[in-house]
C-alpha cells in the first residue's frame, strides 16, 4: 500500500499540478525561484543554444558562400572553353556569305558548345537588329529563354565588344515538375563571319550544389540539436552532483531551525562540500550544547522566580496583615508616622500584586498554564469591567463609552483571565488618557469576537509600541504610575490572548491615542481574517472635530452605547 509521504505519491501529485496547463507559467516561474538547479540548467541551455545557432548560421554561410564561389568559378571555367572552342570553329570557318552555310555553321557550334560544356542551355542573339538577308538570328536550346536573361546582362555583353569579357548572373531555372533551381547563366561575345557579333549565354544548373548545402545544413542543425541535449543531460547531472547535498544541507537546515537539534548531515570524501558539512555538523553540535545549556539556566531560573515568589508569600502575608493593622490605627499616630503607615500598606498591596504576576509569568516560561473555558459573553464582561472601574475613570475624570455593535453571543474562553486583560486596557487608557474620553467597542463576526480599547491621549512612537508588551518596560521611565501597575501587565494580557489562540494588538500616534484589540476566535477555530475590529482607526474624526464633552459616535455605533461621567 502506498502512502502520502512516499516517492510514487510525490511524483503523482507532481503530475497533478503540471497537467493544467494554464498553470504552467506560475509553475515555472515558482520553480526558477526555488531550483537553483533548474535556473542553472535554464541559463546553460539558453546559452549554448545562442551559441550553437551563431556558430550552425556561420559555418552555414560560410560553407554556402564557399560552395557557390566554387561552383561558379567551374562555371565560369567551363564556359570559358565552350566559347573559345565555337569561336575557333568560326574563326576558321569560310561561308562567303552563304545563307545556309552559316545556318549550318551556328547549328555546328550550338552542338559543339553543348558537347564542349556541361550544359545543354545556350542562346545566341544577334547583337545588330538592322534588317539582313543572309544573317541567321540566332538560336536557342535545352529550355533557356530570353526572357530569362535579365536587360542588364544583356546590357553589359553587349557593350564588352571583342575583349572576351564573361559576364555571370544567378537565376532561377525551370525544373521537369514545374518548380524552380537555382542557376548561374554566364554570356559574352561571339563574333560570326560575314554576320558580326552574338550574344551567346549558357545556363547552368545548380540545383545539385543546392542539394549537397542542403544535406550540409541539415547535418549541422541535427548535430546543433544533439549537442544541445548532450550539454542539458551534462549540465543536469554535473548540477544535481553539486545541488543535492546543498539541498540536503537546506532541508537539515530548516529541520534544525524547526527545533529539531539532533539532525545532522551526511559527510562523505574530503572535497568542499564535505568540509561544509562538517563545518555545519560543528555548528549544529555548538547550537545544541549552547541551547541546552541556555534552556538548562532558563530552568533554573524559572523555579528560582516560582520558589521564591512563593517562598515570600508566607512572610508577604504576614507583613500584610501588620500593615492592615497599622494602616487602620494610623489615625492615631502623629502626622509623619501616619504618611509612614500609608505608604507602607500602599506598597505591601503592590508586593503583593508583583508576586502574583511573577508567578503567573513563571506558569507561563513553565508552559504550566491551564485554561478553564466557559461560554461567556464577551459584551456583557465588558460591561462589568467597566462598571467596576467607574470610580477609578471618575477620579480621572474621563468619560468611558461602550459601543457593542455585537459579541453579545456566548463564546468558550476563559472569563477571569479575559476580564484581566480587559481591566488591564482600561486601566493604562484610563491613566493615559490625559483626562480624554475613552471608547470601548465589543463586536464579533462568525470567525471569531473582539474587543478595543480606544484612547485620546498623548500615544506613543512607532518604537514605542514595538516594545510596549516586553516585560518591565515603561515608555516614559519618568512618569509615575498612578494606579500601582508592575509592568507586567501587558505581557501577561498577550500571554492570556496567545493561550486562547487570539492576538492582542497595538495602534499608536503621538497626539492621537492609542488602540489595543484583543481578538479570541470561535471555538478551538484559528484565528483567520481580519479582526471585526480594525487596529487603525484610520477613518475616525479627530477629537478636537469631536469634542471633549460630546457623545462619541463611531461609523458603528448603532447599537445599545453606554456612558459613565
Amino acid at each position: 500500500m502506498t502512502t502520502a509521504g512516499t516517492p510514487v505519491a510525490a511524483s503523482r501529485a507532481r503530475w497533478r499540478v503540471w497537467r493544467d496547463w494554464r498553470a504552467w507559467p506560475e509553475n515555472l516561474g515558482g520553480l526558477w525561484r526555488r531550483s537553483l538547479r533548474f535556473r542553472t540548467v535554464v541559463i546553460t541551455l539558453a546559452l549554448t543554444v545562442v551559441t550553437i545557432v551563431i556558430a550552425c548560421v556561420w559555418m552555414a554561410l560560410a560553407i554556402q558562400n564557399d560552395l557557390f564561389e566554387s561552383r561558379k568559378e567551374q562555371v565560369l571555367v567551363d564556359s570559358r572553353r565552350a566559347v573559345d572552342t565555337a569561336q575557333a570553329t568560326l574563326d576558321d570557318a569560310e561561308v562567303q556569305g552563304d545563307v545556309v552555310q552559316l545556318q549550318h555553321l551556328l547549328s555546328s557550334v550550338s552542338t559543339s558548345l553543348a558537347q564542349q560544356s556541361s550544359t545543354d542551355m545556350t542562346a545566341a542573339i544577334r547583337i545588330d537588329r538592322s534588317p539582313s538577308l543572309n544573317a541567321p538570328s540566332g538560336f536557342k536550346s535545352g529550355g533557356l529563354e530570353v526572357d530569362m536573361i535579365s536587360p542588364e546582362l544583356r546590357k553589359r555583353v553587349q557593350s564588352s565588344g571583342q575583349n572576351q569579357t564573361q559576364w555571370w548572373q544567378s537565376i532561377s531555372l525551370p525544373t521537369a515538375d514545374g518548380g524552380e533551381a537555382p542557376g548561374i547563366v554566364v554570356g559574352q561575345q561571339i563574333f560570326v563571319p560575314d554576320v558580326g557579333p552574338y550574344e551567346l549565354y549558357l545556363a547552368y544548373d545548380l540545383d545539385d550544389a543546392s542539394q549537397i548545402l542542403g544535406f550540409v545544413q541539415t547535418t549541422l542543425w541535427t548535430v546543433g540539436f544533439a549537442l544541445v541535449v548532450l550539454i542539458g543531460g551534462i549540465a543536469w547531472f554535473t548540477l544535481r552532483s553539486v545541488t543535492t547535498p546543498i539541498g540536503q544541507a537546506a532541508e537539515t537546515s530548516a529541520k534544525l531551525a524547526a527545533g529539531d537539534l539532533a539532525v545532522r548531515l551526511d559527510v562523505h570524501g574530503e572535497d568542499e562540500l564535505a568540509t561544509l558539512g562538517r563545518s555545519f555538523n560543528a555548528m549544529a553540535d555548538s547550537i545544541e550544547s549552547q541551547i541546552k545549556e541556555l534552556a538548562a539556566l532558563s530552568l533554573v531560573q524559572q523555579r528560582f522566580v516560582s520558589d521564591v515568589s512563593h517562598e515570600l508569600r508566607t512572610p508577604l502575608t504576614t507583613i500584610r496583615l501588620a500593615a492592615d493593622m497599622i494602616n487602620d490605627r494610623r489615625d492615631d499616630f502623629d502626622p509623619a508616622t501616619a504618611r509612614a503607615a500609608e505608604l507602607l500598606h500602599a506598597q505591601v498591596q503592590r508586593f503583593e500584586v508583583l508576586l502574583g504576576d511573577l508567578l503567573e509569568i513563571s506558569r507561563y516560561d513553565a508552559g504550566s498554564v491551564q485554561l478553564e473555558l466557559e461560554p461567556t459573553s464577551l459584551a456583557h464582561l465588558a460591561e462589568d469591567v467597566i462598571a467596576s472601574m467607574h470610580q477609578l475613570a471618575e477620579q480621572h475624570g474621563t468619560d468611558v463609552r461602550l459601543v457593542a455593535p455585537g459579541g453579545y453571543s456566548p463564546v468558550d474562553m476563559d472569563p477571569r483571565r479575559v476580564r484581566r486583560v480587559v481591566r488591564n486596557l482600561l486601566g493604562n487608557a484610563i491613566e493615559h488618557g490625559e483626562g480624554r474620553p475613552i471608547v470601548v467597542t465589543v463586536d464579533s463576526n462568525q470567525q471569531a469576537v473582539a474587543i478595543g480599547v480606544r484612547d485620546y491621549g498623548l500615544g506613543m512612537s512607532a518604537s514605542d509600541a514595538e516594545r510596549v508588551f516586553d516585560r518591565f518596560w515603561r515608555a516614559d521611565p519618568s512618569r509615575k504610575r498612578t494606579i500601582g501597575g508592575t509592568g507586567l501587565g501587558l505581557s501577561i494580557a498577550l500571554g492570556d490572548a496567545r493561550l486562547h489562540g487570539g492576538s492582542l494588538v497595538v495602534w499608536s500616534e503621538l497626539g492621537r491615542g492609542t488602540n489595543f484589540v484583543l481578538t479570541l476566535p470561535r471555538g478551538s477555530q484559528r484565528l483567520e481574517g481580519p479582526s471585526p475590529i480594525p487596529t487603525d482607526p484610520a477613518d475616525e474624526s479627530p477629537l478636537d472635530d469631536l469634542g471633549l464633552t460630546q457623545p462619541i459616535e463611531l461609523p458603528r455605533a448603532t447599537a445599545t452605547t453606554k456612558g459613565f461621567s
